[in-house]
Protein backbone atom coordinates (compact mmCIF):
# COMPACT_ATOMS: atom_id res chain seq x y z
CA UNK A 1 0.00 0.00 0.00
CA UNK A 2 1.25 3.49 -0.82
CA UNK A 3 2.36 5.84 1.89
CA UNK A 4 -0.38 8.51 2.07
CA UNK A 5 2.16 11.16 2.98
CA UNK A 6 4.60 10.47 0.14
CA UNK A 7 5.92 13.47 -1.80
CA UNK A 8 3.56 13.03 -4.77
CA UNK A 9 0.33 12.86 -2.72
CA UNK A 10 -2.11 15.62 -3.61
CA UNK A 11 -2.25 17.17 -0.15
CA UNK A 12 -1.34 18.65 2.32
CA UNK A 13 0.84 20.54 -0.16
CA UNK A 14 -0.34 23.37 -2.38
CA UNK A 15 1.49 23.46 -5.70
CA UNK A 16 1.45 25.06 -9.12
CA UNK A 17 -1.74 24.19 -11.00
CA UNK A 18 -1.91 23.86 -14.79
CA UNK A 19 -5.16 24.58 -16.63
CA UNK A 20 -6.26 23.88 -20.20
CA UNK A 21 -8.40 27.02 -20.12
CA UNK A 22 -7.54 29.97 -22.37
CA UNK A 23 -8.54 32.38 -19.59
CA UNK A 24 -5.97 34.26 -17.53
CA UNK A 25 -6.04 33.26 -13.82
CA UNK A 26 -8.18 35.82 -12.00
CA UNK A 27 -7.59 37.90 -8.91
CA UNK A 28 -10.20 35.81 -7.06
CA UNK A 29 -7.89 32.80 -7.19
CA UNK A 30 -5.26 34.75 -5.27
CA UNK A 31 -7.66 35.12 -2.36
CA UNK A 32 -8.23 31.39 -1.92
CA UNK A 33 -6.62 29.94 1.15
CA UNK A 34 -6.09 26.30 1.91
CA UNK A 35 -5.15 26.78 5.57
CA UNK A 36 -1.86 26.97 7.46
CA UNK A 37 -1.58 23.19 7.47
CA UNK A 38 -0.75 23.29 3.75
CA UNK A 39 2.82 23.81 2.59
CA UNK A 40 3.35 25.69 -0.68
CA UNK A 41 5.73 24.19 -3.23
CA UNK A 42 5.05 26.48 -6.17
CA UNK A 43 7.16 26.15 -9.27
CA UNK A 44 10.03 28.66 -9.43
CA UNK A 45 10.01 30.85 -12.52
CA UNK A 46 11.69 33.94 -13.85
CA UNK A 47 10.79 36.89 -16.03
CA UNK A 48 12.61 39.75 -17.72
CA UNK A 49 11.32 43.27 -17.21
CA UNK A 50 13.07 46.47 -18.22
CA UNK A 51 16.27 44.58 -18.93
CA UNK A 52 16.53 42.84 -15.56
CA UNK A 53 15.69 39.28 -14.54
CA UNK A 54 13.37 38.69 -11.59
CA UNK A 55 12.44 35.46 -9.85
CA UNK A 56 8.86 34.52 -9.02
CA UNK A 57 6.74 31.61 -7.84
CA UNK A 58 4.18 30.35 -10.35
CA UNK A 59 0.83 29.64 -8.68
CA UNK A 60 -1.23 28.88 -11.77
CA UNK A 61 -0.55 28.47 -15.51
CA UNK A 62 -3.25 28.38 -18.18
CA UNK A 63 -3.03 28.49 -21.96
CA UNK A 64 -3.86 32.20 -21.82
CA UNK A 65 -1.73 33.38 -18.92
CA UNK A 66 -0.46 32.74 -15.42
CA UNK A 67 -0.65 33.92 -11.83
CA UNK A 68 2.65 34.57 -10.10
CA UNK A 69 3.88 35.56 -6.68
CA UNK A 70 6.28 38.37 -7.46
CA UNK A 71 9.12 39.76 -5.35
CA UNK A 72 9.14 43.11 -7.10
CA UNK A 73 6.52 45.78 -7.76
CA UNK A 74 4.26 44.99 -10.70
CA UNK A 75 1.57 47.25 -12.09
CA UNK A 76 -1.16 46.48 -14.64
CA UNK A 77 0.01 47.23 -18.15
CA UNK A 78 3.67 46.37 -17.55
CA UNK A 79 5.25 44.30 -20.31
CA UNK A 80 7.45 41.33 -19.43
CA UNK A 81 8.87 38.13 -20.86
CA UNK A 82 8.49 34.85 -19.00
CA UNK A 83 10.62 31.75 -19.48
CA UNK A 84 8.17 28.86 -19.02
CA UNK A 85 10.52 26.40 -20.78
CA UNK A 86 14.28 26.66 -21.05
CA UNK A 87 15.17 28.78 -24.06
CA UNK A 88 11.54 29.50 -24.98
CA UNK A 89 10.48 32.98 -23.74
CA UNK A 90 6.82 33.97 -23.73
CA UNK A 91 5.82 37.64 -23.87
CA UNK A 92 2.88 39.03 -21.94
CA UNK A 93 1.28 41.93 -20.08
CA UNK A 94 0.39 42.28 -16.41
CA UNK A 95 -3.42 42.26 -16.37
CA UNK A 96 -3.93 42.73 -12.63
CA UNK A 97 -1.82 43.02 -9.48
CA UNK A 98 -2.70 42.46 -5.84
CA UNK A 99 0.43 42.19 -3.72
CA UNK A 100 2.15 39.77 -3.71
CA UNK A 101 0.26 38.19 -6.64
CA UNK A 102 -0.14 39.31 -10.24
CA UNK A 103 -1.87 37.97 -13.34
CA UNK A 104 -0.03 37.89 -16.66
CA UNK A 105 -1.87 37.62 -19.99
CA UNK A 106 0.23 35.97 -22.69
CA UNK A 107 0.37 37.61 -26.11
CA UNK A 108 -0.31 34.21 -27.67
CA UNK A 109 -1.77 31.07 -26.07
CA UNK A 110 0.78 28.47 -24.95
CA UNK A 111 0.60 24.67 -25.11
CA UNK A 112 -0.05 23.67 -21.50
CA UNK A 113 0.38 19.96 -22.27
CA UNK A 114 3.82 20.69 -23.72
CA UNK A 115 4.74 22.53 -20.51
CA UNK A 116 3.52 19.57 -18.45
CA UNK A 117 5.66 17.16 -20.46
CA UNK A 118 8.75 19.35 -20.13
CA UNK A 119 8.24 19.72 -16.36
CA UNK A 120 8.88 16.00 -15.87
CA UNK A 121 12.59 16.31 -16.68
CA UNK A 122 15.03 17.15 -13.95
CA UNK A 123 14.54 17.25 -10.17
CA UNK A 124 11.24 18.56 -8.82
CA UNK A 125 9.67 18.65 -5.36
CA UNK A 126 6.28 17.56 -6.67
CA UNK A 127 4.51 16.61 -9.86
CA UNK A 128 2.41 19.34 -11.48
CA UNK A 129 -1.33 19.14 -10.99
CA UNK A 130 -3.73 19.77 -13.84
CA UNK A 131 -7.27 21.07 -13.44
CA UNK A 132 -9.71 18.39 -14.57
CA UNK A 133 -13.34 19.13 -13.53
CA UNK A 134 -14.72 15.86 -14.88
CA UNK A 135 -17.11 13.17 -13.54
CA UNK A 136 -15.65 9.97 -12.12
CA UNK A 137 -16.42 7.03 -9.86
CA UNK A 138 -14.67 6.49 -6.53
CA UNK A 139 -15.09 2.97 -5.19
CA UNK A 140 -14.65 2.36 -1.48
CA UNK A 141 -14.73 -1.40 -0.96
CA UNK A 142 -17.79 -2.64 -2.84
CA UNK A 143 -19.51 0.77 -2.74
CA UNK A 144 -19.17 3.07 -5.79
CA UNK A 145 -19.67 6.83 -5.39
CA UNK A 146 -20.26 9.36 -8.18
CA UNK A 147 -17.72 12.15 -7.73
CA UNK A 148 -15.96 14.94 -9.62
CA UNK A 149 -12.21 15.14 -10.17
CA UNK A 150 -11.01 18.69 -9.46
CA UNK A 151 -7.38 18.14 -10.41
CA UNK A 152 -5.06 15.26 -11.15
CA UNK A 153 -1.33 14.52 -11.31
CA UNK A 154 0.69 11.40 -12.02
CA UNK A 155 0.66 10.64 -8.31
CA UNK A 156 -2.82 11.53 -7.12
CA UNK A 157 -6.04 13.48 -7.47
CA UNK A 158 -8.32 15.85 -5.61
CA UNK A 159 -11.90 14.59 -5.59
CA UNK A 160 -14.96 16.77 -5.01
CA UNK A 161 -17.53 14.82 -2.98
CA UNK A 162 -19.31 14.72 0.39
CA UNK A 163 -17.50 11.61 1.62
CA UNK A 164 -15.45 11.55 4.80
CA UNK A 165 -12.77 8.86 4.51
CA UNK A 166 -10.12 7.99 7.05
CA UNK A 167 -6.52 8.42 5.90
CA UNK A 168 -5.29 5.15 4.45
CA UNK A 169 -8.71 3.94 3.24
CA UNK A 170 -8.18 1.89 0.03
CA UNK A 171 -10.10 3.28 -2.96
CA UNK A 172 -10.27 2.82 -6.72
CA UNK A 173 -10.76 5.87 -8.94
CA UNK A 174 -12.29 5.40 -12.37
CA UNK A 175 -12.03 8.42 -14.69
CA UNK A 176 -13.50 8.21 -18.23
CA UNK A 177 -10.63 7.63 -20.64
CA UNK A 178 -8.27 6.16 -18.02
CA UNK A 179 -7.94 2.65 -16.63
CA UNK A 180 -9.16 2.28 -13.00
CA UNK A 181 -6.52 3.58 -10.60
CA UNK A 182 -6.04 2.03 -7.16
CA UNK A 183 -4.96 4.27 -4.31
CA UNK A 184 -5.63 5.41 -0.77
CA UNK A 185 -7.43 8.39 0.72
CA UNK A 186 -4.84 10.64 2.34
CA UNK A 187 -7.14 13.40 3.62
CA UNK A 188 -10.82 14.29 3.71
CA UNK A 189 -12.72 17.41 4.82
CA UNK A 190 -16.34 16.57 3.99
CA UNK A 191 -16.19 18.54 0.73
CA UNK A 192 -13.15 17.02 -0.94
CA UNK A 193 -11.01 13.90 -0.71
CA UNK A 194 -7.32 13.66 -1.58
CA UNK A 195 -6.30 10.37 -3.19
CA UNK A 196 -2.72 9.13 -3.48
CA UNK A 197 -2.27 6.58 -6.27
CA UNK A 198 -0.54 3.27 -5.50
CA UNK A 199 1.43 3.62 -8.73
CA UNK A 200 2.40 6.59 -10.82
CA UNK A 201 0.15 7.31 -13.77
CA UNK A 202 2.41 6.89 -16.86
CA UNK A 203 3.23 10.29 -18.36
CA UNK A 204 2.32 9.21 -21.92
CA UNK A 205 -1.08 7.99 -20.70
CA UNK A 206 -1.74 11.22 -18.82
CA UNK A 207 -0.69 13.44 -21.74
CA UNK A 208 -2.92 11.46 -24.16
CA UNK A 209 -5.86 11.81 -21.76
CA UNK A 210 -5.28 15.56 -21.47
CA UNK A 211 -5.19 15.93 -25.26
CA UNK A 212 -8.57 14.17 -25.45
CA UNK A 213 -9.94 16.46 -22.72
CA UNK A 214 -8.68 19.52 -24.61
CA UNK A 215 -10.30 18.29 -27.83
CA UNK A 216 -13.64 17.80 -26.08
CA UNK A 217 -13.50 21.29 -24.62
CA UNK A 218 -12.71 22.83 -28.00
CA UNK A 219 -15.60 20.98 -29.62
CA UNK A 220 -17.99 22.57 -27.13
CA UNK A 221 -16.80 26.11 -27.92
Amino acid sequence: MANPMRSDAVEPFETTVLSLSNDVPTEDAANRRTGERHMTLFRVGSFDMDGRRELCLIKNISAGGMMIRSYCDLQPGRRLTVELKCGQPVSGTVSWAKEPYAGVAFDQPVDVIDILSASQSGPRPRMPRVEADCPATLREGATPHRVWVSDISQGGAKIRCKLVLAAGTPVVLTVPGLAPIAGVACWSDGENVGVSFNRLLPLAEMVHWLKVQRGERQSLN
